[in-house]
């Protein structure tokens, strides 16, 4: 975190090769699994629409691709209706047969309060997981983040 902004970053280790996470990162058909579908033509300075389908009531937002090297990074703005601008970072690494996600979220306020951001990310990225293992997706009743502590 800097004057500049607050910084949320998660760490996720998934079995799966980086080809398969990025699939399910990226393909409509897999990300409405576990975060929602989105239209519209992909790539660097595009604008899609995603609909975050586990959130009730929610509405198609605009999301701009900033960056895109496939298997490996995938940048984001988020607008969201009367909020500032989000960015999400997704940074995949092969690990032995496996992958870790670097997540990071920039939300362009300092000293934001990111604890109900941070439950909601743990959520997706637990839904992210349970998509790719094939086993069911959590659902936000009753849903308790993991340990935010070290």
């Amino acid at each position: 975190m800097d004057n500049e902004e607050t910084r949320l970053e998660l760490r996720r280790e998934y079995p799966d090769p980086i080809e398969d996470v990025w699939s399910a990162l990226t393909d409509s058909e897999r990300t409405a699994r576990w975060i929602g579908t989105w239209t519209g033509e992909a790539g660097v300075g595009n604008t899609i629409m995603l609909s975050m389908t586990a959130e009730e009531g929610s509405e198609p937002g605009p999301a701009v691709i900033r960056e895109c090297d496939p298997p490996k990074r995938l940048v984001m703005d988020l607008h969201n209706t009367g909020e500032p601008t989000w960015r999400v970072e997704l940074t995949l690494t092969p690990r032995g047969d496996g992958t870790v996600l670097d997540f990071v979220h920039r939300m362009p306020k300092p000293d934001w309060d990111t604890s109900d951001i941070a439950k909601g990310w743990h959520f997706y990225l637990d839904r992210l997981g349970a998509s790719l293992a094939g086993e069911p997706v959590p659902e936000w009743d009753g849903y308790t983040p993991p340990s935010l502590e070290a």
